[in-house]
Formats: structure tokens, C-alpha cells, sequence
């Protein structure tokens, strides 16, 4: 799972590399990002990575790719020929690459014409980030919202959270907590993503109360 923040200035911004990311970007028609942010190094939010390979072909500099000291640590070494500026393709070939940017939580940066906060949640027994950008709330696997990370989102308009089953999970929110946690955050809207087969859309829509609904795949939302 993934996103694409662009402001009106023209800065994009990808949020991950999920799997199948080549399609996303197709359809969405982007071809040119100018950083990628990583909420974490698990599968779902990278195997996409190699994908860059055609975002980056556009730079004349590797894309900065910012995250989680140890996310940022594993993806080197893991993909190592994206990092590691020594590996080069061979003639007539081309690779992806990328500028591994290690970033503590609670400290902003700022990526050309936006101001972006990474945000500490617990996943289960790790850590991972969410990302405040401007009005935007960003967190995909957070098992609960501490009160520090309540603090960092309140006064977003737009809150995109995860919720995955109906039932209790040990690393994600279940989608009573992600209301309740919604609410606390007090957005205008809220999405809820990292939604499973076992939720049905339709009847998912009809139970959340007003101003949370489930994002769906392709969804556009504008932030003024």
C-alpha cells in the first residue's frame, strides 16, 4: 500500500514502494517523484522498490529516500545495487537508485515546498512512522496512537489510518480502535486503509459514522 502527496507548488511525493507499484504509477500517471518516504521495511510497503527503477531514470540525481534509521539500514543492505553508489549498471542498462536518508522521529524536514514530521507508532513489538504533511495525517500500521502521537496529528484536516479486521490484532488497529482513535484525532475526514478481504466495502461505509469512510484503491482527496 502506498500514497502520492503533491502540493500546489509541484513537489510529489511517494509514501512507500508497495508491490505492483509500476501499475499504481501507470494508472495514476506519474512519472517523476522528489522523495520517497518509508514508514517502515516490511513487504507490503517495499517489494515495489524495484520499480523506482523508472522514476529515477527521470532524475540526474538518485531520489532521497527517507525513513526509520533501522528500516533505512535493513533496505540498504537488502537492496544494496539501489543504495550502494559503486554498483553500477552495465552499459546499456540502467538501474534504480536511491539516497538512503535516515530521519529521527519528531524532528521535520522539509522536501521542496512542504514542511513533513515523522511520527513514532507502535507496531506490535516495533516501531514504525507516520508522517504529518501540512494538513495530511499519514499512519498505515499502527496498533494504537499514543498520546504524543495524538498531539502531532490534531488539527490535520485529512486523516488516512489503518484498520484491518473487525476483530483485535496484535500489530494492527482493528477498525473500532481506528474510530475511536479517529475520533481523538478529530480530523474533518478520516480514510481507513489497510482494510482486508473480510471487510466488505459497502457494508463497512454504511456502519462508520460520519466523516470516516474506507479508501479504496485510486482515491483522490484534495487538501486546501
Amino acid at each position: 500500500m502506498g500514497a502520492l502527496v503533491e502540493t500546489d507548488g509541484g513537489t510529489r511525493i511517494l509514501i512507500d514502494t508497495p508491490p505492483e507499484l509500476r501499475l499504481q504509477l501507470i494508472g495514476a500517471g506519474v512519472s517523476k517523484v522528489d522523495a520517497i518516504l518509508f514508514t517502515h521495511d516490511h513487504a507490503d510497503h517495499v517489494q515495489g522498490i524495484d520499480d523506482v527503477r523508472a522514476l529515477s531514470d527521470q532524475n540526474d540525481v538518485p531520489i532521497d529516500m527517507y525513513g526509520p534509521p533501522d528500516s533505512m539500514a535493513r533496505l540498504a543492505k537488502r537492496f544494496a545495487y539501489i543504495f550502494d553508489d559503486s554498483i553500477r549498471p552495465l552499459p546499456g542498462t540502467s538501474k534504480p537508485e536511491g539516497r538512503a536518508r535516515a530521519i529521527p522521529p519528531g524532528k521535520s524536514f522539509r522536501v521542496g515546498d512542504v514542511e513533513i514530521m515523522p511520527v513514532s507508532v507502535p507496531h506490535g513489538p516495533i516501531s514504525v512512522y507516520g508522517y504529518r504533511i501540512g494538513k495530511l495525517g499519514y499512519i498505515t500500521d499502527a496498533k494504537e496512537l499514543p498520546e504524543d502521537a495524538l498531539r502531532a496529528f490534531r488539527g490535520v484536516d485529512v486523516l488516512v489510518l489503518n484498520a484491518l479486521f473487525r476483530t483485535p490484532h496484535p500489530t494492527h488497529l482493528s477498525v473500532s480502535e481506528a474510530v475511536s482513535a479517529a475520533q481523538k484525532v478529530g480530523a474533518r475526514q478520516t480514510w481507513l486503509t489497510h482494510l482486508t478481504h473480510r471487510t466488505a466495502h459497502s457494508e463497512l461505509e454504511k456502519e462508520l459514522p460520519s466523516g470516516i469512510a474506507p479508501a479504496f484503491d485510486g482515491l483522490t482527496v484534495r487538501i486546501e
